[in-house]
């Protein structure tokens, strides 16, 4: 008769331990600390971080189309699935970027006063 194979187990009915949302959601490369004399930006993009703040932003169907045909060129050139969540936190800290430094001269500051 063959012996019967059995695995360890935490008990009679019992599940077996998953890992929480901490352990699932963590950051994926480690914080890099900056150079001496480097200036920090005033934002920088978060990348994939438990955020605490939500912000809805309505677009245009055009502008989705934008968004979603970047992600997938940059999945494409890069070999990078990004998220549209991630793609929009980078754009917005490169707005910052240039209007702290630019200030009325900045991209965004242009546009927004072209519009």
């Amino acid at each position: 008769m063959p012996r019967r194979v059995t695995t360890p187990s935490a008990g009679p009915g019992k599940r077996p331990t998953m890992p929480g949302a901490d352990e699932l959601f963590r950051a994926t490369a480690p914080a890099q600390a900056p150079e001496e004399g480097a200036a920090e930006p005033a934002v920088a993009a978060s990348g994939r971080v438990k955020h605490d703040e939500k912000m809805t932003v309505y677009v245009t169907a055009a502008e989705l189309l934008a968004v979603e045909q970047a992600r997938l060129r940059l999945r494409s050139d890069l070999g990078r699935g990004v998220d549209r969540g991630r793609f929009v936190r980078a754009a917005l800290a490169v707005a910052l970027a240039d209007l702290e430094a630019r200030g009325t001269d900045s991209d965004v500051a242009r546009r927004l006063s072209d519009s």
